[in-house]
């Protein structure tokens, strides 16, 4: 029997595409990496945890700001090269711009214009290094 995480097909890096959306209200709240690891947590944990390229290591989602995403189920698309997780969102927030998704802009006469508010103060979810 082939292993589950066999069957995604992961990028050239040992990544995959993932996108978050919101179980309930079916938001799309954000998109994010997945090595093999992080995909194995997330189903062990049931919370999303993901790959950070920029700093080459394991995101546990929610690690600092307290914005944990639940997972509520999981899917592969057809090809095999996309994952889709519906969630939980805690906190209402899934940016870490503090707004409750990363897909604020909107193409609107050539300009990228915001389209939501900040929910909370990103300052207040995430310590100084």
């Amino acid at each position: 029997m082939t292993n589950w995480l066999d069957q995604v097909a992961w990028d050239d890096n040992g990544l995959v595409p993932v996108i978050a959306q919101d179980a309930e209200t079916n938001t799309v709240l954000m998109m994010a990496w997945m090595n093999q690891e992080a995909l194995r947590l997330t189903v062990e944990q049931q919370r999303a945890v993901y790959w950070s390229r920029s700093r080459q290591k394991l995101w546990f989602k929610g690690e600092e700001s307290g914005n944990v995403q639940k997972l509520k189920s999981i899917h592969l698309d057809c090809d095999h090269d996309v994952i889709l997780l519906k969630v939980e969102q805690i906190g209402g927030v899934a940016c870490h711009t503090g707004r409750q998704h990363c897909f604020f802009r909107k193409l609107e006469n050539d300009e990228w214009v915001i389209t939501e508010s900040v929910l909370k103060d990103p300052a207040t979810m995430y310590k100084k290094s």
